[in-house]
């Protein structure tokens, strides 16, 4: 029983969240959930992330295991921006975002040999106006299709950043401080010792 207290799955295929948690002082191993992530009809974005984070913790976690499971979008006056996936969408959601506040919204999905639980993060983000010329050229870098609300803060998304309130780490796509507590509560103890 101590080796399933001891390892952390991370559900999820997420290069950054991987980089969080190895960074936090875990040493994941990374399944990666097949899970549709469409959005329902009606659904908040607290509702979509908090419930795709689920699907995908239950999609490769095992009863007992210790696993973290997380979904992130960006929204602004209601509507949910996801992964961009092309440039023309990449184009019209950083435009959406320039000069104006928007909250990134993470939802995590935890489990132990204690039980399970799932919560919601959000993080406000104040961007300052941009050019098109500059979204263009962020675009042109790729970095922007695969990221939630078309940007990476860790990468050259952090130039178009004013302010942000809450947590940064969430932004990236993990809120690390939250997980940590959580997994401990759920009895997990894969923290490695320095």
């Amino acid at each position: 029983m101590s080796e399933v207290k001891d390892r952390l799955v991370l559900a999820s295929g997420s290069p950054q969240r991987f980089s969080l948690l190895v960074e936090a002082g875990f040493e994941p191993e990374v399944r990666v959930p097949k899970v549709d992530e469409s959005i329902l009809v009606g659904e908040s974005a607290n509702s979509l992330v908090e419930r795709l984070a689920v699907k995908k913790l239950d999609a490769v976690i095992n009863v007992g295991e210790c696993g973290v499971a997380a979904d992130t979008v960006v929204s602004v006056n209601e509507k949910i921006f996801g992964k961009p996936g092309t440039p023309e969408i990449a184009l019209k959601m950083l435009q959406t975002l320039s000069g104006g506040t928007h909250d990134v919204i993470t939802g995590v999905a935890l489990s132990g040999p204690k039980g399970r639980l799932s919560l919601i993060v959000a993080t406000q983000v104040k961007w300052r106006e941009l050019t098109k010329e500059e979204i263009v050229t962020y675009i042109q870098t790729g970095e922007p299709l695969d990221k939630a609300g078309g940007y990476g803060i860790q990468g050259g998304g952090k130039n178009f950043v004013v302010s942000f309130v809450g947590s940064f780490d969430n932004i990236v796509g993990l809120p690390i401080n939250e997980v940590i507590s959580c997994l401990s509560e759920l009895g997990c103890d894969c923290l490695k010792s320095f």
